[in-house]
């Protein structure tokens, strides 16, 4: 019996210190940054802010992931994706990355956030012949609300197409934003909002 008594025992302080150690774990994420944006976030550091691959020098575009939008509608966010927002709102710096003739928005996008470690989500949509970016550095749609989500836009213009058909010029600029309102109205698209 008092064998039974001390495994209950050991079974309770177990569970006890379990739990003090999430609510610590917690606490810490949350005050670290005082609001706990950002204290997930980080990326594999790119020398020069560049992908370049030997034999692509010819074909050379750049990239900015941000989320800055999350910052304005804070008291919309998932709380659990808070970790994810970086404080100054930029996911990816404007990086340069070469590429191969033909190709596109979408094998950009892989190709950055496997050199910079940043998690990337996608699937492909038959109905529009492309693949559907679903979240960036775990940031998904409806992460923000009902109208939030991934979109991208090459030298300042919206393609009202998937970005696996966006075939890519040497020189353009690519931003990948994410939007929380207006479908897209709050990052300067006014075509669907």
């Amino acid at each position: 019996m008092k064998k039974k008594k001390t495994a209950n025992l050991i079974m309770v302080l177990i569970i006890a210190a379990i739990a003090i150690a999430g609510v610590v774990t917690a606490f810490m994420l949350k005050t670290s940054t005082g609001d706990g944006l950002g204290s997930q976030y980080q990326i594999r550091e790119l020398k020069d802010n560049a992908v370049i691959t030997p034999g692509q020098e010819d074909h050379v575009c750049t990239i900015t992931i941000v989320c800055d939008t999350i910052l304005d509608n804070t008291n919309n966010l998932n709380e659990e994706k808070a970790p994810f927002v970086p404080r100054n709102g930029t996911i990816l710096p404007k990086t340069r990355v070469s590429f191969a003739e033909g190709d596109t928005v979408f094998e950009v996008l892989n190709k950055v956030c496997k050199a910079a470690d940043i998690q990337i989500e996608y699937s492909w949509t038959p109905m529009y012949n492309s693949y559907y970016i679903e979240g960036i550095n775990h940031l998904y749609e409806f992460d923000v609300g009902p109208e939030s989500g991934w979109m991208y836009k090459v030298d300042e213009w919206f393609p009202n197409y998937g970005c696996s058909a966006y075939k890519l010029q040497d020189g353009q600029d690519i931003v990948w934003c994410y939007t929380c309102n207006g479908l897209g109205a709050d990052v300067g698209e006014f075509w669907m909002g």
